[in-house]
């Protein structure tokens, strides 16, 4: 169970909470997808934890159940070439920083450890593994970019997104290699700049 230990101060205060988080950082290729979600006051359920801890099938599953339940939530998808214009710290950072003012209901903002710089945002270290909120959050975008991926694998099917989601795997260096790179790629990252680019 995580320990809320905000949600818990703010909540006893009739206060919301916002749990901002990411997927898709480290990708080669494909959106970073940043959300964010305001769960009810006192709202429980055991099942939501860390993304990464869930099984795909479990991820869908609570996607549903946070949607319908949540008091507010958003989702912002950033695609490379805005990774590529401002470096992929910076478009992090300023996706949550819009979406921790996309709404006024909450009087605290919980972030995965990416420091905003304005009163009343808290940068937690692992929060997607202490805050519901947070979690939650991790939820909603890993659905949605790990969704992303899938269409893609329709489009491009030689590189098999649906498979390691645009992760720098052993395969996957191996497809683009062969196959060269399209525009789903960050042309910033290491991996890519050292290959041909080869738009289809």
């Amino acid at each position: 169970m995580l320990e809320n230990k905000y949600e818990k101060i703010y909540w006893d205060n009739s206060q919301y909470v916002m749990g901002i988080d990411e997927a898709g950082r480290g990708p080669l290729c494909g959106p970073l997808v940043v959300a964010c979600c305001v769960l009810p006051i006192n709202y429980q359920n055991d099942d939501i934890n860390d993304s990464k801890q869930l099984t795909d099938k479990k991820r869908r599953k609570l996607f549903k159940k946070i949607t319908e339940d949540a008091h507010y939530y958003s989702i912002k998808i950033v695609m490379p070439e805005e990774i590529d214009r401002l470096n992929i710290y910076a478009a992090t950072k300023k996706a949550m920083d819009e979406l921790s003012v996309s709404t006024n209901i909450h009087s605290l903002t919980i972030t995965d450890a990416m420091p905003l710089g304005r009163h009343g945002v808290i940068d937690m270290v692992k929060g997607d593994a202490k805050s519901i909120s947070v979690a939650a959050a991790s939820i909603l975008a890993k659905v949605v970019r790990d969704s992303m991926m899938e269409g893609y694998n329709v489009l491009y099917p030689q590189y098999e997104y649906n498979r390691h989601k645009g992760y720098g795997t052993k395969r996957h260096l191996e497809l683009m290699d062969e196959y060269g790179l399209n525009k789903l790629y960050r042309m910033s990252y290491r991996p890519c700049k050292e290959r041909q680019l080869k738009l289809f």
